[in-house]
């Protein structure tokens, strides 16, 4: 090994050292907004919101109507290719902007709490900073659930038969 080799090598180890301490001491402010209750969402992909002056959600009416007809189509029996189907056929459009809908954008927006004005946080994570991959949070970290964070478009009882229903037929497969 030459001497710039070993140079290189060390400049490489500082810096991914550094860039460990920078990535901790992140996660470490946004874990302590987590405990304090403070909520930060992507609000930009998520039908039905925009995020107000206060920082807070706020509804966007006519979205906020398409989220409660996908949740009431289901609840009448609809699965998401049925709703996907629907969707698109009344000319009814994705938060951006696409005519086509995905079932997994459909399913996953039937499980979000945040229809009912709540934030679990801390759903995923990236347990590796060189590689950047989010991994889905079983455990390994602790999650917090804030209540109330914001106006909901769909009402608890609602959605709960919602997942009532989406967890049978999860286990007819």
């Amino acid at each position: 090994m030459t001497a710039d080799n070993i140079i290189l090598d060390t400049y490489a180890a500082f810096s991914q050292a550094e860039s460990q301490a920078l990535s901790d001491n992140i996660k470490f402010g946004i874990r302590q907004r987590m405990r304090s209750g403070k909520t930060v969402l992507n609000h930009t992909q998520f039908l039905g919101y925009t995020k107000g002056k206060d920082g807070v959600l706020q509804i966007v009416p006519e979205e906020a109507a398409i989220v409660r007809q996908i949740f009431n189509l289901y609840l009448q029996g609809n699965g998401v290719r049925k709703i996907k189907r629907y969707l698109e056929e009344n000319g009814v459009k994705t938060v951006t902007g696409k005519a086509e809908w995905s079932t997994s954008t459909i399913d996953r927006m039937l499980s979000n709490e945040k229809y009912i004005g709540q934030v679990l946080m801390q759903k995923t994570y990236t347990p590796n900073i060189l590689t950047g991959k989010q991994e889905k949070n079983n455990g390994e970290l602790a999650m917090y659930l804030i209540k109330n964070a914001h106006e909901p478009i769909i009402d608890r009882e609602l959605f709960e038969q919602v997942q009532e229903m989406k967890g049978k037929n999860k286990k007819k497969w």
